[in-house]
């Protein structure tokens, strides 16, 4: 799990770049959530992009900091998922002017727009692979084994899709295309981050050129795992997940299917037992990397539009265990995602606004802590960055005292405390570094802002251990309810001393004691 950065050597301390003013989501810790900004018949009606442009305040009042859109670009489908000609902006959700309004209305309230790029296969203008706009002539832009017979391109770096042609991105000139699109077209309209659709298609090292080319404020991607509906396979389905995450060298989060799943199987048949790994952490993708994992209760493949079983209902929630799906999504770490058609079509918005501003006062992140107090038939407790608690269903639990309830509906509370912890409190902080290039006789140290990590010593004794190549952990009490700056070092035999590069990593420890994992690479 890795998110790659420049080598810096330096023989002081003194040369740490300063955090910027604001942080993209997958800086460190972050406190975003997203409002998915569609469902699967936004395009039907048309005139989508002007009911976008009116709700922007009521999206930004919600306290959303993103907004995931459908696909912008002319395309052969409604809905928009068979790309044709990318540079044309005009498509069943509106005009280009009418996109760019609805951008330009939602930039202004300091909501960031994300893009929905499919990029895996594109169709033809008149015919099977006649590309125009932009123009690849020849048969080398279409992966070889593609349903188009006179494809001539290299082998598919994924999997096939056989409703458009698969793109072969070892061509430099698709690829050069595509940046132009992401970076210029479409960022000169308004859009300001990508959600890159069907990435098991296309190799994850291609997502990474993209995002460095074109520098996102937020990039996720849509990786359905195999064996999806197997609710007995939550460790597979993360594994797969994170290895394309691995793919990208972590510039890139993913949709958390692990926990959608897992979740799905708790809600509709009362077994919470789900919710909790073996080694007590949550038992989807958030409890291996909760950084880089996006989560949601449903979304325009897997559940309702406008009302409940109205939509393609994929792999539903269900629709009266929606709110507690999001009692969860929401007190969770990871970076959560509402569903439009929950906020505004639902009648949701008020109970799931309710559960976003106990995140946000909380200050809970997409890296607070979880401590699982019960899971088992029918009951699911847990207490979050040692500020909120909450229930899931018909079981009975409380926190005990000191804590307030602060939200209830079906099969849900939450509670919340600001009950400082201890005197002398501490959390058991776990620092992972990953390093590019192992050397023999190089040892990789952290070191920090506090003087349990040796107050940012070259000289630091806090070393980590080598797990597998090129990880290395080491897990070090430092006081609670802190927030930290770190970095990693290297030192070789002769005591030369390489920085992490960058600025400086930041963690905050969990107010009540507990664990945390933070994560950085050289």
């Amino acid at each position: 799990m890795t998110l790659k950065t420049r080598l810096l050597v330096v023989s002081t301390a003194g040369l740490f770049a300063a955090a910027p003013a604001v942080a993209k989501p997958l800086d460190g810790a972050s406190t975003d959530v997203m409002i998915q900004g569609f469902h699967w018949n936004s395009a039907s009606a048309g005139g989508w992009w002007n009911t976008v442009k009116n709700n922007a305040a009521a999206v930004k009042a919600a306290g959303f900091t993103m907004i995931w859109l459908p696909p912008p670009s002319d395309a052969a489908s409604t809905q928009g998922y068979l790309p044709r000609q990318l540079n044309v902006l005009n498509s069943s959700y509106g005009t280009e002017a009418e996109l760019t309004q609805a951008l330009a209305a939602l930039n202004a309230q300091g909501v960031k727009p994300i893009a929905d790029i499919v990029v895996n296969h594109r169709v033809g203008t008149a015919n099977w692979a006649d590309f125009t706009n932009p123009t690849w002539s020849g048969c080398s832009a279409v992966a070889a084994g593609d349903e188009w017979p006179s494809a001539c391109g290299n082998a598919d770096s994924g999997e096939g899709y056989a409703a458009a042609r698969d793109l072969d991105h070892s061509q430099a000139n698709v690829r050069a295309d595509l940046k132009t699109w992401m970076g210029t077209r479409l960022k000169g309209v308004g859009f300001a981050g990508w959600r890159f659709d069907f990435v098991k298609g296309f190799a994850g090292s291609y997502v990474k050129e993209y995002v460095t080319a074109t520098d996102p404020w937020f990039c996720v991607g849509e990786f359905w795992p195999t064996n999806y509906f197997d609710a007995n396979n939550p460790n597979n389905w993360k594994q797969q997940i994170t290895n394309w995450v691995d793919a990208t060298t972590g510039s890139c989060a993913a949709f958390d299917f692990a926990t959608k799943g897992l979740l799905n199987d708790a809600l509709t048949n009362n077994n919470y037992t789900r919710l909790k790994a073996s080694d007590g952490k949550p038992a989807g993708g958030i409890g291996w990397w909760a950084s880089r994992h996006v989560t949601f209760v449903d979304n325009h493949d897997t559940g309702p539009s406008e009302t409940c079983g109205n939509g393609q209902n994929h792999w539903p929630v269900p629709c009266t265990k929606v709110m507690t799906g999001y009692a969860y999504v929401l007190t969770h770490p990871g970076i959560p995602t509402v569903y439009w058609g929950h906020y505004f079509n639902w009648g949701l918005g008020s109970s799931i606004k309710t559960l976003m501003d106990i995140r946000k006062n909380a200050g809970l992140t997409s890296e607070s802590t979880v401590s699982i107090q019960r899971a088992e038939s029918g009951l699911y407790a847990a207490i979050i960055g040692g500020k909120v608690a909450v229930k899931l269903g018909t079981g009975s639990w409380t926190p005990g005292t000191g804590w307030t309830q602060a939200a209830t509906g079906t099969d849900y509370t939450v509670w919340t405390t600001n009950t400082p912890p201890p005197t002398g409190t501490t959390a058991n902080v776990e620092f992972v570094c990953n390093n590019g290039t192992t050397v023999m006789g190089q040892n990789v140290y952290v070191t920090g802002s506090v003087a349990e990590l040796d107050t940012w010593s070259p000289t630091t004794t806090k070393i980590l251990s080598p797990t597998a190549y090129p990880t290395w952990r080491g897990t070090y009490a430092l006081p609670a309810n802190t927030t930290v700056q770190w970095k990693c070092l290297k030192r070789d035999g002769s005591g030369n001393v390489v920085w992490q590069g960058g600025g400086n990593n930041t963690v905050t420890t969990p107010a009540a004691g507990g664990s945390i994992t933070a994560t950085a690479s050289f």
